[in-house]
């Protein structure tokens, strides 16, 4: 088994009050340095087999028709997910 994650974001031009209060949380909790913040969704698909460009791209389409809404987002990346990622997720 594989396993694929798919980042989606906020398109640039589409406000993010959750990036917002984030970014102004930050310095008032002692994190400097930051200029903004953009808050996205991450989903993790477990695929049965190993994860080849023919997966990959099944996941792509099912991310663009199902896991986001192409109006105001974006799927930013489709990729196998390293093995010792899949390792510590469940830590």
């Amino acid at each position: 088994m594989g396993r694929v994650v798919v980042d989606v974001m906020p398109k640039p031009e589409i406000l993010d009050p959750q990036g917002k209060a984030v970014a102004s949380a930050l310095p008032r909790l002692g994190f400097t340095g930051f200029t903004g913040v953009r808050q996205g969704r991450r989903f993790e698909l477990t695929v049965d087999g190993p994860v080849t460009d023919e997966v990959l791209a099944n996941v792509r389409e099912a991310a663009v028709t199902l896991l986001s809404n192409p109006v105001i987002e974006d799927v930013v990346r489709v990729a196998e997910m390293p093995e010792e990622a899949d390792e510590g997720a469940d830590a």
